[in-house]
């Protein structure tokens, strides 16, 4: 009978500490979207203009940087919403939002790098 109600209390624990740990990983993940898609802003806007002429880099290098940073937080991006709704998140709607505005701002940075390498 001990032994019973031990084996429910750990089957009963199991799946709601899973959970935490996935909600854990989830916020970890938007941590991480945000942090690449504001490595790639700092990039973009601090970094890229000043430095590059310095260093005699091509001019071509800040907008193909800024493309490739922009495809990965994107993809970020997209990972950390879909990680939120798969686990039912109650953060999942203010976190797409915020998500989609993002991802929106970053596909209009990569059009601007586009022109720029066109042009």
């Amino acid at each position: 009978m001990l032994m019973d109600r031990a084996a429910t209390a750990d089957t009963e624990i199991a799946p709601q500490s899973s959970n935490t740990s996935s909600a854990g990983a989830a916020q970890r993940m938007f941590s991480v979207s945000m942090l690449v898609s504001g490595i790639r802003c700092v990039l973009a806007y601090i970094v890229l203009p000043f430095v590059t002429p310095f260093l005699g880099l091509a001019p071509g290098v800040g907008p193909m940087l800024g493309i490739t940073i922009g495809t990965v937080a994107i993809g970020a991006n997209v990972w950390s919403m879909r990680r939120f709704w798969v686990l039912d998140h109650r953060w999942r709607k203010p976190v797409t939002a915020i998500h989609i505005a993002v991802i929106a701002f970053l596909l209009v940075l990569i059009g601007l790098d586009l022109v720029e390498l066109v042009g």
